[in-house]
C-alpha cells in the first residue's frame, strides 16, 4: 500500500487532548451508538503486537448487560467478604451495583496468551495497553467521556474462570464509555518531558 498522508497536527491534537472523564461526569440515559463502540474496538485491534499474537480480547456490556455486570461484581464482593472473613461495607456493595449503570457501554479488557509463542508476558500486557490507548483516542475524538478502571473483579482470583481466563491470561480492567454531561473538557497536566528523557549523542 502507499504510505498514508498523515496530519501531524491532528495526531498531536488528539494525543495531547485525550482525557479521562469519570462516572460523575457521565450523561446518564443517553446511549452511545453501537457503531461508535465497534469503531473503538476496530481501532483497538490495530495496536502494535509482536509476532501478531493480538492478545487483546473484549467483552462489551450495554443495556441489561451492564446491570448483569453490576450485580455480578456486587455479589462477588459480598461472597469474597464472607469467604475471607473481611469487612463487608454496604456502601461499597451499593457502589458496585449502581456506579456501572451510569455508563452507556462497559468494555472488559482481557489479555489472552498464545501458547508456545515465546513472547514475554510483559510484551503482551503492553500490547493490550496500547490497544486501550487506541480506544481512548477514538472515544475522545468522538467527544465521549471514558476511562480505564481496574477496580472490582479485575484482580479477584474468583473472577478468572467467569471471564474465561487460564494460565497467564489476565483481566486488565474495564473501559467505561458514556456521553459527557458537560461540554467542559479537563485541562491536561504533565511535567516537562525534558525532565524524563536523556540523550546519548556520542
Amino acid at each position: 500500500m502507499q504510505r498514508p498522508d498523515f496530519s501531524i497536527e491532528e495526531v498531536n491534537k488528539i494525543i495531547r487532548g485525550r482525557r479521562s472523564l469519570f462516572a460523575a461526569q457521565f450523561k446518564e440515559n443517553d446511549s452511545v451508538a453501537d457503531s461508535i463502540i465497534e469503531e473503538i474496538l476496530e481501532n483497538a485491534n490495530w495496536a502494535p503486537t509482536h509476532k501478531l499474537t493480538q492478545p487483546w480480547r473484549f467483552i462489551v456490556y450495554t443495556g441489561e448487560g451492564i446491570k448483569k455486570l453490576a450485580d455480578y461484581q456486587a455479589e462477588l464482593y459480598k461472597h469474597r467478604a464472607e469467604k475471607n472473613g473481611t469487612n463487608f461495607i454496604e456502601a461499597t456493595y451499593q457502589k458496585f451495583k449502581e456506579m456501572p449503570l451510569k455508563s452507556s457501554h462497559i468494555i472488559a479488557i482481557l489479555m489472552k496468551r498464545t501458547e508456545g509463542s515465546g513472547i514475554p508476558v510483559m510484551e503482551e500486557i503492553a500490547a493490550t495497553a496500547m490497544a486501550v490507548q487506541n480506544m481512548y483516542l477514538t472515544a475522545c475524538a468522538h467527544g465521549l467521556a471514558c476511562y480505564w478502571g481496574t477496580g472490582g473483579p479485575t484482580f479477584w482470583p474468583e473472577a478468572r474462570e467467569d471471564f474465561g481466563l487460564e494460565g497467564e491470561d489476565m483481566l486488565m480492567g474495564f473501559f467505561y464509555v458514556a456521553k459527557p454531561a458537560s461540554d467542559n473538557w479537563p485541562e491536561g497536566k504533565r511535567d516537562s518531558v525534558a525532565e524524563k528523557a536523556s540523550w546519548v549523542r556520542e
